[in-house]
């Protein structure tokens, strides 16, 4: 990197990327530790970017107008709270590594996204992506000792469901927030921390009067302070996100951006959250490649 830049301007920037890739990739312990405490990860996704709006709205009132007069923005509402409650639930109660994974068939996605939502020409270097793509998810969903129909490589868990999904939303997330650059910063902002509280707490709302999930607990410290302590990683890792993002090439960042992968899948075997198979190995090799060839004069993703 540093015979692309000179190394004064790239180290740090490269390094808060790293930083926020970090708290992502191993957020999962943390939700995993509320939940033990008695906290669904949905309830903490509500309270954590919660703590976010009101820090928004305290610095920047003028935000709220933006959102509640942009209707576009209410797209990037729904885009962003599916991918945070999505993910948060998936990695806390699935396999770390096999949701990792699916999260990252993001780029499938955007290619398809782009193309309707931004009129993107389809071309050949995004449809071989896609088949790359779709191959490391055949194999990563590929069912052992089964035939027929129940052969097919198609998610057959929660945990599986909720990667696809929360990959296909972030995939619309970072589209809409392309197609929605030219509005203030702010509104952009508050919509995506609104909707992680809002379409959590839906769902939350929801399970728990379905009797499927818990409802939120009464205040006890111990969980309190995990989701104040979350809140504050979460806002430090958005930060760090847009402070590197701003000062390396697109290409740059969202090559940096991937190590989530590799701090998820690593801090997921060491700390059991997952395990890694030869067949996980090789989906995931493929997925990667196909994120890897979706960073060539690629926009900066957002985080999620």
């Amino acid at each position: 990197m540093s015979a692309v830049l000179p190394r004064t301007t790239s180290v740090w920037p490269a390094l808060a990327l790293v930083v926020n890739a970090f708290v992502w990739g191993t957020s999962w312990w943390a939700f995993r530790q509320l939940e033990a405490r008695g906290l669904h990860p949905l309830w903490a996704t509500v309270l954590i970017y919660g703590m976010a709006v009101a820090v928004i709205l305290l610095l920047r009132p003028r935000a709220l107008r933006q959102l509640l007069h942009t209707p576009a923005l209410w797209v990037l509402v729904l885009a962003s709270g599916t991918t945070n409650a999505a993910f948060n639930w998936a990695v806390t109660i699935g396999d770390v590594v096999r949701v990792v994974l699916l999260f990252y068939l993001m780029p499938l996605w955007a290619v398809l996204l782009a193309r309707a939502l931004l009129n993107e020409p389809l071309t050949r270097l995004a449809g071989v992506r896609v088949l790359i793509a779709l191959a490391g998810a055949a194999i990563v969903l590929w069912p052992a000792e089964r035939s027929g129909w129940d052969a097919l490589p198609l998610p057959r868990s929660l945990p599986d469901w909720l990667g696809v999904i929360g990959g296909f939303s972030f995939a619309l997330n970072n589209v809409m927030l392309r197609r929605e650059a030219h509005r203030p910063e702010e509104g952009r902002a508050l919509a995506m921390f609104a909707g992680g509280m809002g379409v959590a707490g839906v769902l939350a709302l929801g399970l728990a009067s379905a009797g499927t999930a818990p409802w939120l607990p009464a205040p006890q410290p111990a969980w309190l302070a995990g989701v104040f302590a979350l809140a504050v990683l979460f806002l430090f890792g958005n930060m760090a996100l847009q402070y590197g993002a701003a000062r390396l090439p697109a290409n740059v960042t969202s090559v940096v951006m991937l190590t989530e992968i590799l701090f998820a899948s690593v801090s997921a075997l060491l700390l059991g959250g997952g395990s890694l198979t030869a067949q996980l190995l090789a989906g995931g090799a493929l997925i990667l490649l196909a994120a890897l060839m979706s960073t060539l004069g690629s926009a900066p993703d957002a985080s999620h």
